[in-house]
């Protein structure tokens, strides 16, 4: 990649979007559920179930697809039950449950210490949504911190017990993360009228997500030039979904789709639209 990125021209966001949109429209089908993360909350009716799994599962989602898919799966598994039920009535005794479990950086012990932060969530709030909210209130009215800072600080502050390295697996804005898995997280349980993302939560409009940025998203924005900064960070992420809101303020994580799709489908991209040659 040069050292210098060109931005789309203003003007031309709006022919991007018409190729753009159409390629969601492929790759936001229900057929995209079944071999994405997203699946393990379709495991359950319960809104609580489904939030709780699906939180634990965009943790998870770090590296092949088929290797989280299996890893999310075991951990689910060894719950016995709903993930509201266990996490909820959790005893010492259930972390036996999680030994042996082992996923990139994660290890048993880490994940116990993220199911107490949840235990204590749910006790402390009465639901996962409920605590989100808090986070949210807080940082509307504070306006210094981002809601993904207040989310992992006020997580935190529940198990101020836990070992500093626990901390890791969860990312905050204020370590210049793109937070990718959380981004992830709130795609699912925030959009609604969606045939892939559940919408479970209401705590915020769609309007004020950020896209979830991989490799792959970052690549092909790179490449039609809506976004120029070439570290996969949190700046990264906010260039990207200024240049998103403008194709579509009220629904900009929609395009998650599209410049994931693009790359997983190996669809072709029509010279008008490289703005940048990228690898």
């Amino acid at each position: 990649m040069r050292n210098t990125l060109l931005p789309i021209p203003p003007r031309r966001l709006e022919t991007l979007r018409q190729f753009l949109d159409p390629v969601i429209c492929q790759v936001e089908i229900p057929e995209y559920i079944a071999a994405d993360p997203v699946a393990f909350m379709y495991r359950f009716d319960d809104k609580e179930d489904r939030n709780l799994a699906g939180f634990l599962a965009a943790l998870m989602a770090w590296g092949r697809r088929d290797i989280v898919l299996a890893k999310t799966a075991n951990l689910l598994d060894r719950f016995g039950t709903g993930p509201t039920n266990f996490i909820g009535n959790m005893t010492p005794t259930d972390e036996q449950r999680l030994e042996g479990f082992r996923h990139r950086t994660f290890k048993a012990h880490d994940i116990w210490w993220l199911l107490q932060a949840l235990s204590r969530i749910l006790r402390d709030y009465g639901s996962f949504e409920r605590f989100w909210l808090d986070c949210h209130l807080a940082d509307r009215v504070s306006g210094q911190r981002h809601l993904l800072t207040e989310f992992h600080n006020r997580f935190f502050a529940l198990i101020p017990e836990a070992p500093v390295r626990v901390k890791k697996h969860l990312a905050s804005p204020e370590k210049n993360s793109s937070c990718k898995r959380l981004w992830l997280f709130l795609r699912w349980t925030i959009r609604r009228d969606s045939c892939v993302d559940p919408g479970t939560m209401t705590f915020m409009p769609a309007s004020e997500l950020m896209i979830p940025l991989d490799v792959h998203v970052a690549r092909y924005a790179r490449m039609f030039g809506l976004l120029t900064r070439p570290a996969n960070d949190w700046k990264a992420v906010a260039e990207l979904t200024a240049r998103l809101q403008l194709m579509d303020p009220a629904d900009p994580a929609k395009y998650d789709y599209a410049l994931f799709g693009i790359g997983i489908h190996g669809m072709a991209i029509p010279d008008e639209f490289i703005i940048n040659a990228v690898r």
